[in-house]
């Protein structure tokens, strides 16, 4: 079955790549939809056509959620046609003032996880199939007091760099998207309220319906990197040009 695989997918952007596929893809035969909340996940289901859907309550940051995962897809051998690694999540603090436990999290689900999934994947895609990495803004230079995850973020766009040239003669892109800040769940989470921060209170918010349509349209051309907003458009030029001892200075959180 031709099929669409979304971690991250019970909300948020991850639910809008969901949506934007099915309106804009009919083809898709089948979505693997990927998250912790399996109530959520039913309640998305039901938007798409539940018979087309297949639930997967994983926890990305367990080793065994990912043998799960690789065992489906022998099991299931779909044709896949996109994976959407959306999956991930950031903390605003203080690196010494984060739990050790949330620090390695960060990098297990942001990193490590979507490699995992990538790699596992990977043989069950053909040609014009396509990887849709979530990256950042904060990808492009480090940030202060989200040390971590502009860390892994950074990981994320030059593994997606390097994955698209790898896999041109298979003609499977590979799309790093770069958005700036969204009214998701990743902003409690983070602990990203009004207040904590003068850069986040400033910023223009990135609404991820749009970024969904548009990393699809961007992916279909085979960009490499998709950056919504002329401001953040403007800051990762920026930040290819200045050192990143002087972007830091002035992108700080």
């Amino acid at each position: 079955m031709i099929t669409a695989i979304i971690t991250g997918a019970s909300s948020g952007l991850g639910k809008e790549f969901a949506k934007a596929i099915k309106e804009k893809y009919p083809e898709i035969e089948s979505f693997w939809l990927i998250s912790r909340r399996r109530e959520r996940l039913e309640a998305l289901a039901k938007e798409l056509s539940e018979e087309k859907c297949f639930m997967l309550s994983l926890d990305l940051t367990d080793t065994a959620s990912l043998k799960e995962y690789s065992q489906l897809l022998s099991d299931s051998a779909p044709d896949v046609k996109y994976l959407i690694n959306n999956a991930g999540f950031g903390k605003l603090e203080y690196f010494e003032n984060i739990s050790a436990d949330d620090c390695v999290n960060q990098v297990t689900l942001n990193c490590c996880a979507l490699t995992y999934l990538t790699r596992a994947t990977l043989p069950y895609m053909k040609e014009n199939s396509e990887i849709i990495n979530i990256s950042s803004i904060a990808s492009f230079t480090p940030n202060y007091r989200m040390a971590v995850y502009s860390s892994t973020k950074a990981y994320v766009t030059s593994l997606s760099r390097a994955l698209r040239e790898e896999l041109k003669s298979k003609r499977i892109n590979v799309l790093a998207v770069c958005p700036g800040p969204m009214d998701t769940e990743f902003l409690p989470v983070a602990n990203i309220e009004k207040g904590t921060s003068k850069m986040f209170d400033t910023l223009p918010r990135t609404n991820p319906k749009a970024v969904a349509v548009n990393a699809l349209k961007y992916s279909a051309k085979k960009k490499a990197v998709y950056t919504p907003h002329i401001l953040f458009k403007f800051y990762r030029i920026l930040a290819k040009i200045l050192p990143a001892s002087i972007v830091m200075k002035f992108a700080k959180t």
